[in-house]
C-alpha cells in the first residue's frame, strides 16, 4: 500500500514538473509570437498608409479592392510573390545570392528586441540597448553587398557598393546623436531613456532638448532606410533595381519587407529617443492619473497604443518626403554625410557634454 502511494506521489511530481516546463516555454513564446504578429500587422499598415498618402499627394485613387479600403493589398502582393518562380543567376554565387535577403531581414528583426513598447513590454531590456540596435543595423548592408556581388550583375554590384558606402557615411552621425541622448539620460538602456524624458512631462522630451540632434538623426535614419531622396542603391533610372535586379519570388519579397521593417524600426527609435516613448504628457490636455499610473494588462495596452500612435504619426514625414525632394547624386550624398552631418553631430555631442559637465 505504501509503495503504491509513493509511486503515485512520484508520478504526480513528475507531471507537475512537466507542466511547469511547458508553462515556462509557453510564457517565453507568448511575447515573441505577439511581437512577430504585431510587426507583421505593422508592416501591412505601413504599406497601406504609404499607398494612400502617395495617392492623395498625386491626386489619384489608391488601392481599394483588396479588403476594406484596400488594407489587404500588401497581403495580396506578398501572396503573389510567394507563389512566383524563384530564379537563380546562372553564373552568380548562389550561396551569397540566397543568404543576402535573409541576412538583411534577420538583422532588422533583431532590432525589435530592444524597443520598449511599454514599461512592462520590452523583449530584452539591456544596458546597451541603443548601441545593440546600431550594431545590429550595421549588419544589413553586408547582406545587400552579398546580394549585389552574388548576382554577377554590374547593376546589382554597383547597388551593393552604394548601399555599403551610404551606410558607412550615415552610421557615424547617427551614432553620435544616440550618444548625445545617452549622455542626457545617463544610460544606454532604451527603457531608462524613455523614463528620463518623463520627469518634466511634455517639455522633457529630447525633441526640445536636442533639436539639432533630432534633425541629424532624422536625415541619417532616412539614409539608413534608403528612402528618397537617399535611395541611390536601387535607383531605377540608373541601376534598373540595384541589388534587387536579379531577384524574383519570395527573395524579392524579403527585400520589400526589409525596407518597410527598417522604416518602422527607425520610426520606433525616433519615438523612444526623442518623443517620450509611451509617456503622454501633453500641455492643456487633462489626463487622469488612472491612465498614467495604470498597471497590469490595462496599463501595458495604453503604453503600446501611445507608442504606436506616435510612431505612425511620425511616419508621415518620411512618406511625404518621398514625393517632395528629388534624389541626390552620389557625390552630394557623401558630401552631406561627411562634410555636414558629421561635424554638426560632433558639435552637438560636444555641446551636450559641456552642458552635462556644467550641471554637475
Amino acid at each position: 500500500m505504501d509503495d503504491t502511494i509513493e509511486v503515485q506521489d512520484i508520478n504526480s511530481f513528475s507531471r507537475l514538473g512537466v507542466l511547469k516546463e511547458i508553462y515556462g516555454i509557453i510564457w517565453i513564446l507568448i511575447p515573441i509570437l505577439t511581437l512577430v504578429l504585431g510587426i507583421t500587422i505593422g508592416v501591412l499598415v505601413i504599406v497601406w498608409l504609404e499607398r494612400e498618402i502617395s495617392a492623395g499627394i498625386q491626386q489619384r485613387i489608391g488601392p481599394e479592392y483588396a479588403g476594406p479600403l484596400g488594407i489587404l493589398q500588401a497581403l495580396a502582393d506578398g501572396t503573389k510573390l510567394l507563389f512566383k518562380e524563384n530564379l537563380l543567376p546562372s553564373r552568380g554565387d548562389t550561396r551569397l545570392f540566397s543568404m543576402g535577403p535573409s541576412l538583411a531581414v534577420i538583422s532588422i528583426l533583431l532590432s525589435y528586441s530592444v524597443i520598449p513598447f511599454g514599461y512592462h513590454f520590452v523583449l530584452a531590456d539591456l544596458n546597451i540597448g541603443v548601441f545593440l540596435w546600431i550594431a545590429i543595423s550595421s549588419i544589413a548592408p553586408i547582406g545587400l553587398l552579398m546580394s549585389g556581388y552574388g548576382s554577377n550583375n554590374k547593376y546589382s554590384f554597383l547597388g551593393g557598393l552604394r548601399a555599403a558606402a551610404q551606410s558607412i557615411s550615415y552610421e557615424i552621425p547617427l551614432t553620435l546623436c544616440v550618444l548625445s541622448i545617452s549622455l542626457l539620460s545617463n544610460s544606454l538602456s532604451t527603457v531608462d531613456i524613455v523614463e528620463a524624458q518623463s520627469k518634466y512631462g511634455f517639455w522633457g522630451w529630447n525633441l526640445w532638448r536636442q533639436p539639432i540632434g533630432f534633425i541629424v538623426f532624422l536625415i541619417s535614419s532616412l539614409a539608413e532606410c534608403e528612402r528618397l531622396p537617399f535611395d541611390l542603391p536601387e535607383a531605377e533610372e540608373e541601376l534598373v533595381a540595384g541589388y534587387q535586379t536579379e531577384y524574383s519570388g519570395i527573395k524579392f519579397g524579403l527585400f520589400y519587407v526589409a525596407s518597410y521593417l527598417n522604416l518602422l524600426v527607425s520610426s520606433f527609435f525616433v519615438t523612444v529617443l526623442y518623443l517620450g516613448g509611451w509617456n503622454l504628457s501633453i500641455p492643456y490636455i487633462f489626463i487622469p492619473e488612472l491612465f498614467e499610473k495604470a498597471g497590469g494588462v490595462f496599463g501595458t495596452t495604453i503604453d503600446i497604443f501611445i507608442t504606436l500612435a506616435k510612431t505612425y504619426l511620425f511616419l508621415f514625414i518620411p512618406i511625404t518626403t518621398r514625393w517632395t525632394l528629388p534624389r541626390l547624386r552620389m557625390d552630394q550624398l557623401l558630401n552631406l554625410g561627411w562634410k555636414f552631418l558629421l561635424p554638426i553631430s560632433l558639435g552637438n555631442l560636444l555641446l551636450t557634454t559641456s552642458s552635462q559637465l556644467l550641471s554637475l
